[in-house]
């Protein structure tokens, strides 16, 4: 199954996307082969949908979508004044050069080309907060990572600089196999708490679901 629904009312619908299903069409549209979620939700609702952020191809986790233009203006709008705080979780092979319970700001400079992200003088600003939280008896980390900006690939980026690659990402040199589809990055939180008018779309301070 692309997705499981972890929230729904009458301004948003929160679902758990699968890896390997994109979030939105591509540029191909129609034509491109792979699964795409906003495509199965509309058709699973009835209604059309208006994305309002996305998650990479190979990420799994919560995403947002707008069930009417009002909302979809509004989440727009906190995401631009970063009201919207994501976290994710994520297992890398361990470099060793970081401490259990540490936490660390990165930042860069990001363009995406047309695979991979990288550091460029031009690029736009990226901040990312991340913590160590433990490391596996078989030498892998577990991360909990904060993308104050929203720049793609950022998170895949910042890891792979960092020599801590993704388990399973490929595309930035990972040769460990991730057990499950896709890589191992899950968005498993979305704060909803600093928003000012939140109940006016009856949205919750949080929601989670379960890490790796």
């Amino acid at each position: 199954m692309s997705y499981k629904t972890v929230f729904e009312n009458t301004h948003f619908i929160i679902v758990d996307k699968a890896p390997h299903v994109l979030s939105v069409p591509s540029r191909l549209g129609r034509e491109d082969p792979r699964a795409c979620l906003g495509h199965i939700l509309e058709a699973d609702l009835g209604k059309s949908l208006f994305p309002v952020h996305r998650l990479d191809y190979e990420v799994q986790g919560l995403i947002i979508f707008a069930l009417t233009p009002e909302a979809g203006r509004a989440a727009n709008a906190w995401f631009e004044n970063k009201s919207i705080q994501k976290t994710y979780s994520a297992i890398t092979k361990s470099s060793g050069a970081f401490e259990i319970g540490a936490s660390y700001e990165w930042k860069s400079k990001l363009l995406r080309g047309k695979k991979r992200a990288y550091e460029s003088p031009h690029g736009k600003d990226s901040l990312t907060r991340a913590k160590l939280i433990s490391i596996d008896e078989n030498g892998f980390s577990h991360w909990e990572l904060m993308p104050i900006t929203g720049r793609s690939h950022q998170l895949r980026y910042e890891l792979f600089r960092h020599e801590e690659v993704i388990v399973g990402d490929s595309l930035y040199g990972s040769i460990e196999k991730f057990s499950e589809e896709g890589i191992a990055l899950r968005a498993y939180k979305i704060d909803f708490s600093n928003i000012k008018n939140r109940e006016l779309f009856f949205l919750p301070e949080n929601i989670c679901i379960k890490k790796f």
